[in-house]
């Protein structure tokens, strides 16, 4: 998807100079599926390489949505320094675009602080933002999205899927049937540029510069992983979810975005009376999973990452993670000659 280009201007900041001819730091880039276990693995790292941890996730920076998030704990972020959590109000918009320049400026703040930059999370678009960059889409066009939502409204959510399919195929393959307003921007920029929307985000970006990246990629066995995401998901509902629903809903309205996503969306059909307790854990597992399909997709078509075959919470994928970390970083350490001494990276 596409932010609105008042969105993405260029905001990186005092990120490091790639053309200073010293070091360029490193940052590590730990993606995978929800719940396989990225948060623990980039506690860990972050403790053994003195690191700080810039979260991707799209629902994690609104503020007071905790339990269908599964942010990382209190404890946890008493450890480590965490950045990008409860960054913006519910109510308010968020694009991939702000999350971009703000992750980016929190980059160059652990840079400036002597500190490794861990990136972690699971929301393949903004980490594609924080990365790549997004290109300066077309404006929004009202009258076509008016449009297209009674389209919507009149034949479903599949009709605007197969209008894309026809005419970006690509992005089509990437975007979920259910998911309207994805599905309208990539429409609606599609005719505005006259080219598919998979061909026109490529064009004038602004990559992340300044850095060398290390990804490493949890990639647990699918029957474990699904059984992982089952058991969070009913903990969500015995932990309060519904309640915590209510409350935000009654603060913010039911219209409110975030509110629509995983474990709000069906806690909400509960409290309307829509589902039973029953079908609504059953709907949120049944998202996570799919959710979780579609993020391995996503991250296996991204380049040179080093997978790791378990979860991040196994000892062994953290000892295998940190010798891949410590082949690649800089140690900060001065040996007995008070030279720097830096491991061949390979």
């Amino acid at each position: 998807m596409v932010a609105d280009p008042q969105h993405e201007e260029s905001q990186s900041g005092h990120l490091p100079d790639p053309e200073s001819g010293g070091p360029q730091p490193w940052l590590v880039v730990l993606h995978g599926a929800t719940a396989s276990g990225k948060t623990s693995l980039a506690v860990r790292l972050a403790e053994r390489f003195s690191g700080q941890i810039v979260s991707c996730d799209s629902v994690a920076v609104y503020r007071e949505l905790e339990i269908g998030t599964a942010k990382p704990s209190s404890e946890e972020r008493a450890r480590i320094p965490h950045h990008m959590l409860d960054v913006v109000s519910p109510d308010q918009p968020y694009t991939a675009g702000d999350y971009a320049r703000e992750a980016r400026s929190s980059l160059a703040a652990i840079v400036a602080g002597n500190s490794l930059p861990i990136v972690a999370g699971g929301t393949g678009l903004y980490l594609r933002a924080l990365l790549d960059g997004l290109f300066p889409g077309p404006r929004r066009f009202e009258s076509l999205r008016v449009r297209l939502r009674q389209l919507e409204k009149e034949r479903g959510g599949s009709y605007l899927a197969r209008i894309l399919q026809r005419i970006d195929p690509i992005s089509a393959a990437r975007i979920h049937p259910n998911d309207v307003p994805k599905l309208i921007r990539a429409i609606e920029v599609t005719l505005a540029m006259r080219q598919p929307m998979s061909t026109a985000w490529q064009v004038g970006r602004d990559p992340l510069r300044g850095f060398r990246i290390l990804r490493l990629g949890l990639n647990p066995p699918r029957t474990e992983l699904y059984a992982r995401i089952n058991q969070r998901a009913a903990a969500m509902f015995s932990n309060g979810l519904v309640e915590e629903t209510e409350q935000l809903l009654a603060r913010y309205g039911a219209n409110c975005r975030p509110l629509a996503s995983l474990g709000y969306k069906q806690a909400a059909q509960l409290l309307r009376g829509d589902l039973s307790l029953a079908g609504a854990i059953a709907g949120t597992q049944q998202g996570h999973r799919h959710y979780a399909k579609r993020q391995t997709t996503w991250f296996r078509r991204e380049p040179d990452v080093y997978w790791l075959n378990g979860f991040g919470d196994d000892a062994a994928i953290v000892e295998e993670a940190v010798l891949q970390v410590e082949k690649q970083l800089c140690c900060r350490h001065k040996v007995d000659d008070g030279s720097d001494h830096c491991p061949p990276a390979e």
